[in-house]
């Protein structure tokens, strides 16, 4: 088995989230100049921002970069032509299917990488002409499925026949030895990296994310069919507490509009919608993307040495 590192032409085999309203150019720079496959996370953009982020990406880094599109986003079509244009070289994918633009995007030399919570749509990609899958455990930040990465990452990797990377609840070396353990090449990161100084988020987002604990995540649309993991604070509970008292949709929306971009820029860690996985209460302080990278890898090493050489 090839590991991602191989795959992607990065130093490590990690991949950092493509994360609305977060995951910059500058931002995939800064993760790719640090070893891994930094994305820049189309979800929060339009296609002129899109192209501006790729461009300052590439003035920023030498190394491989990424971009994420959520296929439910208006202008996914003019994403999916404007990554063939700029010469992106690797694509990430969630919120749908990308077989429309397989085949421009596979003419174009692009390494494709969709994002998948069940292993029937694993092998529906695969057929579609997917070049790896990312299989996301609920753990994670943000849009979540239903399976954990335990009991899904095996399970992709035994459905398909192309490479596995494994995401949700990994923030350290660790958790990282286990997706190796699990048949993954490698795997994708966003919480832990949300504490790097180089993350554009608000400090208040990143205060919060340091102050909460292992159970200090909560899951909001699990009932409408639109489950996202954030912190818990005001406007957490009270859409749960509503959702689950029967109010409808737009009812709800009220709670969420614009919750991600007031977290984000403004730190308003009340009413916004602090996305973040279960691995939070993990985080131990703000420090560069490349410690936080450097760390994980290190303890990944040592943990395989250290289980190499025990018998069972």
């Amino acid at each position: 088995m090839k590991l991602l590192n191989e795959i992607l032409g990065t130093r490590y085999p990690i991949i950092q989230g493509g994360m609305a309203n977060i995951a910059t150019g500058e931002f995939a720079a800064a993760c790719s100049n640090a070893g891994a496959l930094g994305l820049i996370g189309s979800g929060g953009m339009n296609t002129e921002s899109l192209r501006d982020n790729i461009r300052r990406a590439k003035q920023l880094t030498d190394k491989p970069f990424g971009v994420n599109i959520m296929l439910m986003h208006p202008q996914a079509d003019e994403f999916a032509k404007i990554v063939v244009e700029e010469g992106v070289r690797f694509v990430t994918t969630g919120a749908g299917n990308p077989g429309k633009y397989m085949e421009s995007w596979k003419t174009a030399g692009i390494t494709v990488m969709p994002v998948v919570a069940a292993s029937v749509l694993a092998k529906h990609l695969v057929k579609c002409g997917a070049d790896a899958l990312i299989a996301e455990g609920t753990e994670s930040g943000g849009h979540v499925g239903e399976m954990a990465t335990m009991a899904l990452v095996p399970q992709v990797v035994d459905a398909v026949d192309v490479p596995v990377v494994a995401a949700g609840g990994i923030a350290d070396g660790r958790q990282l030895a286990a997706a190796f353990a699990l048949g993954a090449c490698g795997a994708q990161v966003g919480t832990c990296l949300l504490v790097s100084e180089e993350c554009p988020i608000h400090p208040n987002y990143k205060a919060a994310l340091l102050k909460a604990k292992d159970s200090d995540t909560i899951v909001t649309g699990r009932i409408g069919g639109t489950p996202v993991r954030v912190l818990k604070n005001r406007m957490s509970r009270e859409y749960v507490r509503q959702e689950k008292a029967g109010a409808d949709k737009m009812e709800l929306e009220k709670y969420t509009l614009g919750s991600l971009r007031r977290a984000v820029f403004d730190g308003d860690t009340e009413t916004g919608s602090l996305m973040a996985g279960q691995v939070a209460g993990m985080l131990k302080g703000v420090r560069p993307v490349a410690e936080i990278l450097d760390e994980m890898m290190e303890g990944c090493r040592t943990c395989l040495q250290e289980m190499g050489q025990m018998k069972v």
